[in-house]
């Protein structure tokens, strides 16, 4: 929590400094690469968001983009090798929620996955969680860190 003392000349209304408090509350969590760790991290998630005073419409995307995420860290980056782990960080301030996603696997390039919507691709029952990733959140990164796998970053503004 941070806390600091500001002065505000509005019409007068404040005659002397008035506190202003800023929380930001991050949670981490190391799940292993299997499965059934989607639920759990969305569970999680869900819990984390409802404290957070999130929107209902709101938590129904950050819960369909993070079971994506983690899907796609478990199933494709660390091919469900449960000596690997996903790592999740959640961070929420009074301006957005933040997610992190990271896997152990080799990394890949968002841009070379194939687009759902085009016609060849329409009907497939694949390869839809980063178009729903992009679709739920007002911002997602994918970052290669130097120590190996895929970091997503997905951000919902408040």
């Amino acid at each position: 929590m941070f806390k600091k003392a500001a002065k505000s000349s509005l019409n007068g209304f404040f005659e002397r400094p008035c506190l202003i408090t800023v929380t930001v509350e991050t949670t981490e969590l190391r799940l292993p690469s299997r499965i059934e760790t989607v639920a759990a991290a969305a569970a999680a998630v869900a819990e984390f968001v409802n404290r957070s005073g999130v929107s209902d419409d709101a938590a129904f995307g950050i819960d369909m983009a993070v079971r994506e995420a983690v899907t796609n860290a478990v199933v494709h980056g660390n091919s469900q090798d449960e000596g690997k782990v996903v790592d999740i960080v959640l961070k929420s301030s009074p301006d957005a929620v933040e997610i992190s996603v990271q896997d152990q696997g080799p990394g890949f390039n968002p841009n070379e996955v194939p687009d759902p919507t085009v016609d060849e691709n329409i009907l497939k029952t694949s390869g839809r969680g980063i178009f729903f990733m992009r679709s739920f959140m007002d911002e997602v990164d994918w970052f290669l860190p130097p120590e190996g796998g895929t970091t997503v970053r997905m951000l919902k503004r408040r």
